[in-house]
C-alpha cells in the first residue's frame, strides 16, 4: 500500500470523509484545502467577529457592558435615590421640586432609558450569539483538521509498519 502525497480534493473528500466532494459542508471543504495544501487553519475567531464589527456593532456591546455592570446599578441606584431625595425633602421645603411625588418626569425619563437600552442590549446580545456560531464552526473545523492529521499519520505509520514486516520476513 503506498501512500500518495499529494491526491486531489476529491480524492481526499472520499478517503478521508467517505463523502463525495458534491456533498461537502462549506467547513468541510476548506478544512481539506488547507488540508491538501498544509496550511494552518487555526485563527482566534475573536479577532475575526472584531473585524467584521461595525461601529453600532461595538457601541451595542459598550452599552450592554455598562449596562449589565454592579457599577451601574449601583450608581443608578443612588441618583435615583438622590432624586427622590431632591423633590421630596430638599425642593419641597421651599415649595421648588420640580417632580414631587408619584415622579411623573423621573418615570418618564426611566421609560425613555428602558425603550432605548432594551434594544441595544438585544443587539449585544445578537452579536454574542454570532460570535459563539462563529466559535463553533472555527472548532468544528480545527477539530476536523486535527482528525485528518491523525488519519494521516495513521497511515504512514501503517505503511512503516508494513515496510518493517516485509524487510523481517523476506529481506
Amino acid at each position: 500500500m503506498a501512500l500518495r502525497v499529494h491526491l486531489t480534493l476529491p480524492e481526499l473528500a472520499l478517503r478521508y470523509l467517505r463523502k463525495d466532494p458534491h456533498h461537502l459542508d462549506p467547513e468541510e471543504r476548506k478544512v481539506l484545502e488547507t488540508f491538501k495544501e498544509r496550511a494552518p487553519i487555526s485563527r482566534d475567531a475573536a479577532d475575526i467577529e472584531e473585524a467584521e464589527a461595525t461601529f453600532g456593532d461595538r457601541l451595542a456591546d459598550r452599552v450592554a457592558a455598562v449596562g449589565g455592570s454592579w457599577g451601574f446599578i449601583i450608581s443608578f441606584g443612588v441618583i435615583l435615590f438622590g432624586w427622590m431625595l431632591l423633590n421630596s425633602d430638599i425642593l419641597a421645603h421651599w415649595n421648588r421640586a420640580f417632580d414631587p411625588y408619584p415622579y411623573i418626569f423621573l418615570n418618564l425619563m426611566l421609560s425613555m432609558l428602558a425603550a432605548i437600552q432594551a434594544p441595544v442590549i438585544m443587539m449585544s446580545q445578537n452579536r454574542q450569539g454570532d460570535r459563539d456560531r462563529v466559535a463553533a464552526s472555527h472548532d468544528y473545523e480545527v477539530n476536523l483538521r486535527a482528525e485528518l492529521e491523525i488519519m494521516r499519520l495513521h497511515e504512514k505509520v501503517d505503511l512503516l509498519l508494513a515496510r518493517i514486516e516485509k524487510q523481517e520476513m523476506g529481506g
